[in-house]
């Protein structure tokens, strides 16, 4: 349990940093400030987790994949339906957050060993 809710804060750090810089520098993704993608993260993090308990650890950092791939990004896309004053994201800027935020959760570790 503790290794699960491990797992959402270091998402959530991750998903925030990313968002912050990346919505400077990729094109298809705007987020509105520090506080922007402070509430992006919360959402994306609370979607991930929706999404991991209900395929399970198909999606899990370790086993990512082309299907965690493909779930980060669709997540990161419905985010901005929720948040829209916050985020502001087309298809190719869900994929490109997607790749970098799994790029980043390679060399992160999000559960304790």
């Amino acid at each position: 349990m503790v290794n699960k809710w491990l797992a959402i804060i270091i998402r959530f750090l991750v998903s925030a940093l990313v968002l912050l810089l990346i919505g400077w520098f990729l094109p298809g993704i705007r987020v509105a400030g520090f506080t922007g993608a402070l509430i992006a993260a919360i959402v994306i993090a609370a979607l991930g987790y929706l999404v991991e308990t209900v395929l399970g650890t198909k999606i899990s950092p370790r086993s990512r994949g082309l299907v965690g791939f493909i779930t980060a990004a669709v997540v990161i896309y419905v985010a901005q339906f929720i948040i829209p004053a916050f985020l502001s994201v087309n298809i190719l800027g869900a994929l490109l957050a997607a790749l970098v935020i799994g790029v980043v959760d390679t060399f992160v570790p999000t559960a304790l060993r």
